[in-house]
């Protein structure tokens, strides 16, 4: 029987009868693989996800795989038996930031697959079929449920512009960390150093290409020339921004909690720091962890560490939110 998961509202849900949503013009019918948890997915469960960015009743799932089993008026053939992912943000395509390729930046207002519109906890998702990004034939579906962070990590890396030969760090252990480690081990630097609390992340940091890996409370460098900090907490923007040489590229992804150590503005004009964010994928984004992923050069499935049946969405919620270091990503399978 197909099924879904739907938060009714924070803290309530219930796993219940699926019908698979037509596609109409535009759009495509999905049969989801598997799809990812993260702690968005958490904030959303416990009702703690910021004001406008949720609503519900709302089958969550913002990130996953699949292959298209229908398509409607306007969307080619061709498509149907394709194993696909797919971006989330729903832009309205025409105000000026969709036409710069900001999609994330849409003036429209927010609307987001499984945020404010049904996600892929359920057997089947329906979807603007532009939003979908194909994936090679014998590509792993598995591991592809994990692309939508890692085209998050993307867009952080292409902000980035590391360069051969520089020097560069991570701040953060993560699924995003991990792959920010991938991602600027591809552009072959000279160093790669990883920084996190948990140092049983190291000989993982290293598998990925990290030529060094320390604590935060350890001495550190102050002349790197790119850091990705993924890490999120409170204090992990500082300690990023901390690492770089004068002149060098700072790339923020994490989303602490308010109260957060802030970043001196002295310190960014004296230092001349070039400072980035990153809030979701724009499709170039998406576009590059797809190729980089077909190209054999991101690996996310050691980061995969538990695979629960949808029923068993309260676990893995729980799972995702325990802090235990031994817990990676956590996907349901529909």
């Amino acid at each position: 029987m197909s099924t879904a998961v739907v938060v009714e509202a924070p803290g309530v849900h219930r796993v219940t009868a699926h019908t698979p949503v037509d596609p109409g013009p535009g759009e495509a019918l999905v049969a989801v693989h598997a799809v990812g948890i993260c702690g968005s997915d958490r904030e959303v469960y416990q009702g703690n996800r910021p004001e406008g960015y949720v609503t519900y009743p709302l089958t969550p799932g913002h990130e996953w795989s699949g292959t298209v089993a229908a398509v409607g008026a306007g969307v080619p053939a061709s498509l149907v038996g394709r194993k696909v992912v797919g971006e989330g943000f729903r832009n309205c395509q025409v105000c000026a930031r969709c036409h710069a390729g900001q999609t994330t930046l849409c003036t429209a207002g927010y609307e987001e697959t499984g945020f404010t519109r049904p996600g892929a906890m359920a057997t089947t998702l329906t979807l603007p079929a532009r939003l979908l990004h194909i994936l090679p034939d014998d590509a792993d579906l598995t591991a592809a449920a994990l692309l939508e962070p890692a085209a998050c990590v993307a867009a952080a890396a292409l902000k980035a512009n590391a360069r051969p030969g520089e020097r560069v760090a991570v701040v953060g252990t993560g699924t995003l960390g991990m792959f920010a480690v991938q991602f600027l081990a591809a552009v072959s630097p000279a160093e790669l150093l990883v920084v996190d609390v948990r140092d049983e992340r190291e000989a993982l940091s290293r598998r990925f290409g990290a030529t060094g890996f320390r604590l935060p409370d350890a001495e550190l460098p102050d002349d790197i020339d790119v850091v990705i900090e993924t890490a999120g907490s409170a204090s992990a923007a500082r300690t990023a921004a901390a690492l770089l040489r004068r002149g060098g590229r700072l790339v923020l992804t994490g989303l602490p909690a308010p109260g957060a150590d802030g970043l001196d503005p002295t310190g960014l004009v004296v230092r001349q720091l070039e400072v980035h964010t990153v809030f979701g994928a724009p499709p170039d984004a998406w576009a590059y962890a797809v190729r980089v992923f077909g190209a054999g050069l991101l690996d996310p499935l050691p980061l995969v560490t538990h695979e629960l049946p949808l029923t068993e969405f309260p676990r893995a919620i729980e799972l995702v939110g325990a802090g235990d270091p031994r817990v990676g990503k956590v996907l349901l399978r529909p």
